[in-house]
């Protein structure tokens, strides 16, 4: 054993650090030396059981679900100062585990979890979690209550953001939650749950578990869970919904994106671009909400794929943890793997790489892949209709607006993209034509305030804003027919 390993030996359930039920151990790898770096526990079925019932016992007799909803907002604001004091060392754990760009990654990865952790704080200060009505046969009391005990399951590309897109809304709601980290990012959860202790959080309410496919099932179909909240791939989460559906749990699923970025004639293509590379190959492309099919019309179609290469050409790849390098490795070696295979089939289909295309030149070792860009390319080909998941984009031709917006359409996602003109009224009108969940007009954006996901197979339901908090409620109506006024 390498002296210089990073070893946990324990989980943390019931606000304690515990030991495993079993022996076995999951080893985190680097994805830019290729060596392991941590070693944690494997968490069990077993394991999930002792945080299930950690949960449902800190929700049925904790008084977290009790407390006044400003003294929650109390907590969360604890753990958002408790974060913020260790963000370069969060960022620097994250870049460690998934190959993120730490330049990147202390706005993306760790600064936009406590943006989503304050939202959520002070949106449950103002909060009116009982309601007087007047109904038609006496007055009625509308309550919102705590959904129960939550199952959280979240991936190895944003871990702790999208942690916190569950957990605040969870915690705000009055929930208690069982959290599984994605098996290769399970270190930034040890230190979620070191801050989580230091602000307050009554023992059992957050529980975290990093473990496998099996644990993570077995969390999905636990009797004592309430509601799942999942992000993940569209296959994992088909899975997800029909188990959840069999038992008429209450399911939350943000999935898989192929986000259509529509370019306008009278767009200014310099500022266009300037946004949409860093839109598309941010966190190394592995973003759900990246905007990887450019559509821009045949007039202006060579002026965009030229203004592309160039702007792609001048991406720094390399050390992630170097504060200059805008693209690092992908997470592992499948997943590296995995896009090459799309490369391949791309040129197999026609389309042609305009730029990049295979391994950067002196990076011999770690998992990366050149910032790519297809041309020429038809949105029926595979590129065009699959998540890749990596540094690649599509650049694909259209004939006139209504063509762009049908092609937008084309595509069994509805999460993100975004339109840009100089004409802000089309792009608004262009915007509320296409079938997706998020749109930005020039520019990029995902706005705490207001509700995130998709249509069509890129999810169910919502997160962020005051929706975000929604699905972590039950709606309770008391009535009191033939009464005067309520007691």
């Amino acid at each position: 054993m390498a002296a210089d390993l990073i070893v946990k030996d324990t989980l943390f359930i019931g606000g304690d650090w515990v030991k495993p039920s079993g022996t076995d151990t999951i080893d985190v790898i680097s994805p830019s030396t290729e060596a392991v770096f941590a070693r944690v526990p494997d968490g069990t079925t077993a394991d999930v059981d002792r945080a299930v019932a950690a949960a449902r016992d800190a929700f049925d007799n904790g008084p977290w679900p009790r407390m006044a909803p400003a003294e929650r907002a109390d907590v969360l604001a604890a753990l958002s100062a408790q974060i913020q004091a260790r963000m370069q060392e969060f960022a620097e754990v994250i870049t460690a585990e998934n190959g993120c760009p730490v330049s990147w990654g202390v706005m993306g990865q760790v600064f936009a979890s406590t943006m989503a952790l304050d939202f959520f704080e002070s949106h449950v200060r103002t909060m009116n979690f009982e309601e007087e009505r007047a109904g038609l046969m006496g007055p009625a009391i509308v309550r919102k209550e705590p959904v129960g005990v939550v199952g959280a399951i979240v991936p190895w590309n944003v871990p702790l953001f999208v942690t916190m897109l569950k957990l605040a809304p969870a915690l705000a709601a009055g929930c208690t939650v069982v959290l599984k980290p994605a098996p290769e990012t399970p270190l930034d959860a040890y230190m979620l749950a070191e801050a989580l202790q230091a602000a307050g959080l009554p023992k059992g309410v957050v529980n975290i578990v990093a473990a496998g496919r099996e644990a993570g099932e077995h969390l999905v179909t636990h009797p004592d869970i309430d509601k799942i909240s999942f992000t993940g791939s569209t296959a994992a989460g088909r899975r997800i919904a029909s188990l959840c559906g069999d038992r008429l749990r209450r399911v939350t699923l943000e999935l898989g994106g192929k986000s259509a970025a529509i370019i306008l004639d009278d767009a200014d293509v310099a500022a266009t671009v300037a946004g949409l590379v860093p839109a598309g190959m941010m966190n190394n492309g592995q973003a759900c909400v990246a905007q990887t099919r450019i559509l821009a019309s045949r007039n202006m179609y060579d002026e965009v794929v030229d203004a592309m290469v160039e702007a792609v050409r001048a991406l720094k790849v390399g050390d992630p943890m170097a504060a200059e390098t805008e693209i690092g490795p992908l997470v592992a070696e499948r997943q590296r793997d995995r896009v090459m295979g799309y490369l391949e089939h791309g040129q197999a289909e026609g389309a042609k790489v305009a730029i990049g295309g295979g391994r950067p030149a002196g990076l011999d070792k770690g998992w990366y892949v050149e910032p790519t860009v297809f041309v020429n390319v038809d949105n029926k080909m595979k590129i065009a209709q699959e998540e890749i998941f990596g540094p690649v984009v599509a650049v694909i031709p259209y004939d006139d607006v209504e063509d762009a917006i049908a092609i937008a359409n084309d595509s069994e996602y509805g999460l993100s993209g975004s339109v840009w003109s100089a004409d802000a009224g089309q792009a608004l009108d262009i915007a509320r034509r296409v079938r997706t969940g998020t749109l930005s007009i020039n520019g990029f954006i995902l706005d705490f305030n207001c509700p995130f996901g998709g249509f069509k197979a890129s999810g169910l339901g919502r997160e962020l804003g005051a929706e975000g908090l929604g699905a972590y409620l039950e709606y309770k109506t008391i009535s009191f027919p033939g009464a005067a006024s309520l007691p």
